[in-house]
Formats: C-alpha cells, structure tokens, sequence
C-alpha cells in the first residue's frame, strides 16, 4: 500500500504545471534526491540553473531521516529529479507533506532492472554504478530540464552530449583498469546489494553480500553470515567492500574468521566535500581504483 501510495504522488507531481515554482530571476528551482544525482544533472544544466541536493553529503539514503526544512525544499521546487525504482522511500512522507507543483523526473525511467534481483529481493535500484547506464540518467534529465526550460533547449542538449562524452571516456578508463586484475580474482563481497549492475558490466562474479538485500538497514541470518564464510572460503575471494557511511562491525566479523581484508571507503550513495568523490565521475574512480588495487 505504501508503494502504491507513493507512485500515485509520484504521478501527480509529474503532471502537476511548473510556473508556480519558477523565480521570474534565476529560473526554476532544481532539485536533486541525492548529492551524485545532483552533480549528474549539473552537468546537464551547465550555467543555466543550479542544481540542489535534498540530501547532505555524507549520509546514507537507506537510513536518512527526514526534516521540517526537506519539505520546504520540495515544496519550493520545480523540479524533482530522483532516481527511482523504490530508492527513495525517504521520499513518501516528504512527498504527502509538501505543497507547491514540481516535475518529477525518474533518472533511471526506461532502463530495465535487474531480473535476479526483482525476483529475489526486489527491484535493485543501484544502477548509476554501471556508467553506461547513466547515459540514460543523463537523457532523462536533459529531457526533463528541457520541458521545464524549452528556452534552455540548446544549452542543455549540448551540455549533455558533453557529458555523455566523459561517461563513455570512464567507461573506457575503468575497463582497462579491471582488465588489470585476472578473471579469477574478480570476486566481489559487499555489504549490501549494491554492485550488481558494476559486476554485470566489468566481468565481476559476486559471491555474496553481508547484509542481505538492497537497503543496509536489514540485517544478516547467523546461518547466513556462516554461509558467506563458507563461501568466501571455497572461492578464495580476498575482500569485502563496504560503502564509507556502512557500519563496518559484521564485515569486520567476518574477515577476522576468514583473513581477508576490509575495504571500507568506497562512496556509493553520496559524494564527498572535495576529494576523493567531489563528483559523480571521481566517486566511480575511487571507487575501481579501490577495488582493483584490493584484488591484484
């Protein structure tokens, strides 16, 4: 009931009209659910209008409490860009509470999930980690932006094309990156269910995850933290990788019985103020050189 509930707000603020929301002087007021959409829309936007977080830096989405000010963000918004399938269930209430008429644009609309996952565990949402799919990221927001701005159609198209271009020279650079590790070695522990996607694309095999399922809220089995053991046991894997806002406790348990490493700074949810994940295109490079220097 409660995902019904939301889609249905979802569908009235993307049909709601946009002027209501606009500043005659800056224009329309963007805002982004997570600080590495925001950076991905920025590029989009170029000069032309600022992009906005309604989450701080820092903080897991999974576990994020909403306050009083969130409200009068969406409330003051144009436009809402989030990335869908089932990610933002911060969003529910903030969505019922909030007034004014926005767009929403779903960042991740056209793309097809992971059918394991949907059948499994539910819909895996983490899809901005295979660069390759946020091409479409992008094409969704310039597309958006462009029915919200149409003076802007130019700018935004170009901007995107621009961006676009970066994504395919990443894609490129972590590649060549992975090929550096042998097929063997690409083994991947996490906490959660997150990596999915990134596996699919680079040749990784995923023996399993701490934490079972997408949110790292949930919490393991015994039977299920005995099973990951075994399993990283009789497959060798050397480490489990953690996201730098995930309580390390349970990966540590486990490492201390097996012997493999912990790799806890990877940011998978947020950005960082400055280095090493300032941007969206930085975190995914902190994040393979991490990895891959892990596993050589």
């Amino acid at each position: 009931m409660k995902r019904l509930i939301f889609l249905l707000l979802l569908i009235v603020t993307a049909c709601a009209p946009l002027a209501s929301n606009s500043d005659p002087k800056t224009g329309p007021v963007i805002l982004a659910s997570t600080t590495f959409l925001a950076d991905i829309a920025q590029n989009a936007a170029g000069d032309r209008v600022h992009v906005d977080s309604l989450l701080p830096i820092g903080v897991d989405p999974h576990a994020y409490q909403a306050s009083p000010s969130d409200v009068a963000k969406i409330t003051e918004s144009t436009v809402l860009i989030v990335n869908g399938l089932e990610y933002e269930h911060f969003l529910e209430a903030l969505l019922e509470n909030a007034g004014g008429e926005r767009m929403l644009i779903e960042a991740s609309s056209g793309l097809s999930p992971r059918e394991d996952a949907e059948m499994e565990h539910g819909v895996d949402p983490h899809m901005w980690l295979d660069p390759n799919r946020v091409v479409t990221y992008v094409e969704n927001i310039r597309d958006g932006l462009i029915a919200t701005d149409p003076e802007g159609a130019d700018v935004y198209k170009s901007n995107a094309e621009a961006y676009v271009a970066q994504l395919n020279d990443l894609d490129a650079w972590i590649v060549q990156r992975v090929n550096t590790v042998p097929v063997e070695k690409r083994l991947l522990v996490t906490n959660h269910e997150a990596f999915g996607y990134f596996a699919e694309r680079y040749g990784f095999t995923i023996i399993g995850t701490v934490i079972p399922g997408m949110s790292t809220e949930a919490a393991p089995s015994a039977q299920q933290m005995a099973a990951l053991t075994d399993q990283i046991r009789s497959t060798g894997a050397l480490a489990i990788f953690l996201g730098e806002a995930e309580n390390p406790a349970l990966a540590q348990q486990i490492a201390d019985e097996t012997g493999v490493k912990v790799v806890a700074d990877l940011y998978l949810e947020s950005l960082t103020d400055g280095a090493p994940a300032a941007t969206y295109i930085d975190m995914m490079k902190h994040n393979v050189s991490r990895i891959v220097d892990a596993l050589k």
